[in-house]
């Protein structure tokens, strides 16, 4: 926490975010909605009046993080800071509400999905010592109707798809209507890059996932909107679109054609300003050839795959209501690379599934050998609140799948290692984000086949640049998953003087 700021008469709010980049994207409409009714934003919660947590509901740690990340906001006020009141929102209060609110009394209120529209009156209503009535959680896919076409014309709180209209005369600076008179936005940093969200909800009826019960059954935005919005991120400096949702490749099978991502990309990667696209959370089995073609092959969106497998094995997918065999996955891949050789693939698994057994667990281990993936992101199997996998029969011991978690990370560490060191020597195009917090004289960004913040890094030592600068480079070293590179007229330097020397 920082230095508290003197007190003045304007009602101020800090939005703290926990979770995945949808998250922030709910946090910067939250803070556009706020900023439009009056609200000063300010950047630490101990100098806001209202600290709003946009809590993570995903996994067990994500939820303690929530806890304890709320407890700490709560502790501000009954120290010298400013702040009077916590208040938690996102999909932990949506998905808990009530039981959240009686177990941490703490929180001023829990509100869900349905109060963002009107959240300024409810935090001046606690303000002034009023108690929200805290949400009651229900199964959001109960909400939009079952048949996808008729979805967008219902009347349902989304975040992202807000359908109240608000007024967009004399908007505050900063904020701007980002899809047609229904939701603004305020971008709450100043990173070079964006996430910038598609859907929101999910059809799928994964046995180990509860995200649809809290966010809903699938819901596209409608292109237009995503390209407004786009075009207003490109004008606040971003460089670097990241395209979310809870499953990209639905997109517009609500609205009639699910080519829709196909052929906005394109349209996406020529707004002025934009230099990259990035698209996230691909499921194996709707990964259409033109989708991939779409994305491997479009000046301007990175050739980069992020690929939700889960398992390989034809046995353990079939038992969390999911598609596909590691001869499916396998056969992707390889398409994938005959389009794109450079491709960035990612991916995250689980293993210790009820009723895992040795050879489908050594099968997932073969696959993941054979696969090369960039990064893969392992998780452990632990029940869900009202999830069809916390009933199954076949659990494993907890120190079975700790044992078996241990095995699969050093698996991947060691092959994610040896994809990296495969990529030296290659010529890449890095979008810088900032310094080394190790080394001030090494600046640090992206290439195409790296994703914000969990995908590993390009570390440029000895360069000058600032964040939003594009370097185009060459790969010379790596450290794990993360790579070291040296400007391309660097590199050509170098290689020739070697040359010389060689020959001489």
């Amino acid at each position: 926490m920082g230095v508290v700021a003197p007190r003045s008469n304007t009602r101020s709010v800090a939005l703290v975010t926990l979770g995945c980049a949808r998250n922030e994207v709910d946090s910067e409409e939250l803070a556009g909605r706020l900023a439009a009714a009056g609200w000063e934003l300010v950047d630490d919660a101990e100098n806001a009046d209202v600290a709003v947590v946009n809590t993570c509901g995903f996994v067990e740690q994500a939820k303690k993080d929530s806890i304890d990340v709320l407890m700490e906001a709560a502790e501000l006020k009954d120290s010298p800071a400013r702040t009077k009141a916590v208040v938690a929102v996102g999909c932990m209060a949506e998905r808990y509400g009530e039981q959240l609110a009686d177990s941490l009394p703490e929180a001023d209120a829990v509100l869900g999905f349905d109060s963002y529209a009107d959240l300024s009156s409810h935090l001046d209503a606690i303000l002034h010592g009023e108690k929200p009535k805290s949400h009651v959680p229900v199964d959001r896919r109960t909400l939009l109707p079952l048949t996808p076409s008729a979805r967008s014309a219902a009347n349902v709180a989304v975040p992202g798809h807000s359908s109240d209209p608000v007024i967009i005369d004399d908007l505050p600076t900063g904020l701007a209507p980002v899809s047609g008179p229904r939701v603004i936005r305020r971008r709450l940093d100043g990173r070079p890059w964006s996430p910038l969200k598609l859907a929101s909800g999910c059809d799928r009826r994964c046995t180990f996932c509860a995200i649809p019960a809290f966010r809903g059954a699938f819901l596209s935005r409608r292109p237009a909107e995503v390209v407004n919005e786009a075009r207003w991120l490109a004008e606040q400096g971003v460089k670097e679109l990241f395209l979310v949702s809870e499953n990209s490749t639905s997109y517009g099978k609500d609205l009639g054609d699910l080519r829709l991502l196909e052929t906005m990309l394109p349209e996406l990667a020529a707004i002025d300003g934009i230099d990259r696209v990035r698209v996230s959370y691909l499921q194996p089995a709707e990964l259409r050839p033109g989708l991939i073609d779409a994305i491997a092959a479009t000046e301007g969106v990175a050739p980069y795959f992020d690929i939700s497998f889960q398992h390989s094995a034809n046995t353990v997918l079939r038992r969390m209501r999911r598609f596909g065999s590691t001869g499916d996955f396998t056969t992707l891949l390889r398409g994938i690379r005959e389009r794109s050789p450079q491709a960035g693939i990612r991916s995250n698994v689980i293993v210790g599934f009820p009723g895992e057994t040795e050879a489908e667990f050594e099968e997932l281990a073969g696959f993941l050998t054979q696969a090369r993936l960039d990064v893969v992101g392992v998780f452990g199997y632990s029940d869900e609140d009202g999830t069809e996998a916390a009933t199954l029969e076949g659990k494993l011991p907890d120190e079975e799948i700790a044992a078996r978690v241990a095995h699969i990370t050093g698996l991947v560490e060691e092959l994610t290692a040896q994809r990296a060191e495969e990529r030296i020597g290659e010529r890449v195009r890095v979008l810088i984000e900032g310094v080394d917090e190790d080394d001030p004289d090494t600046v640090v960004g992206r290439a195409a086949h790296q994703g914000p913040e969990v995908d590993g890094q390009m570390l440029l030592p000895g360069v000058k640049a600032s964040p939003g600068d594009w370097i185009d480079a060459v790969v010379t070293e790596s450290l794990g998953v993360d790579l070291i590179a040296v400007p391309a007229d660097d590199a050509v330097t170098s290689a020739t003087s070697a040359s010389v020397i060689s020959a001489g």
